[in-house]
């Protein structure tokens, strides 16, 4: 999950640095998936400190 994070991240740079408006939108939309499942739980599972 954390690796789609920084994907979008460094597709997001890219995309405003060399002025690809694919990129950027491609990088925008895997960031905010990738933070929405990192707080989501995925599959029902309770993250658990015991």
């Amino acid at each position: 999950m954390t690796n789609m994070v920084v994907l979008g991240l460094i597709l997001l740079i890219i995309g405003l640095l060399a002025s690809i408006p694919v990129l950027t939108t491609i990088g925008l939309i895997l960031l905010v998936v990738g933070l929405i499942l990192n707080f989501v739980p995925v599959g029902g599972n309770r993250r658990r400190v015991w």
